[in-house]
């Protein structure tokens, strides 16, 4: 099992409903998958440096999670056939990003 986290950007048009129906699809989608949640934040709207699809702000949401590697190619194809994601990035962490993730985590548990 392999840790990841995902970074993904949401069309800003959409409703608070439909926001949390598609950040629940793709965390369903992992659960399904074998794979376990480490954490998940909503950074909520954001504005973008560059306009994407003439929009330029998103809904921006962090998952991090451990998974076989298997599961990383149809979970971004999911991404990608998704018309309500803007852009999305995976990144595969290493020891040393899993040490800066669980500090910043504590961080942010320390300021709520």
């Amino acid at each position: 099992m392999n840790n990841y986290e995902t970074v993904f950007i949401l069309n800003p048009v959409l409703s608070d409903t439909q926001i949390e129906e598609t950040v629940k699809k793709f965390e369903d989608f992992l659960k399904k998958n074998a794979a376990k949640m480490v954490a998940k934040e909503n950074w909520g709207l954001k504005k973008l440096a560059y306009p994407i699809q003439n929009k330029k702000s998103g809904f921006y949401h962090l998952f991090e999670f451990t998974a076989p590697g298997e599961v990383i190619t149809p979970y971004e194809q999911e991404f990608r056939r998704d018309e309500r994601i803007m852009r999305f990035l995976t990144v595969k962490l290493d020891k040393h990003a899993i040490v800066w993730a669980e500090k910043r985590r504590t961080r942010l548990k320390a300021k709520a």
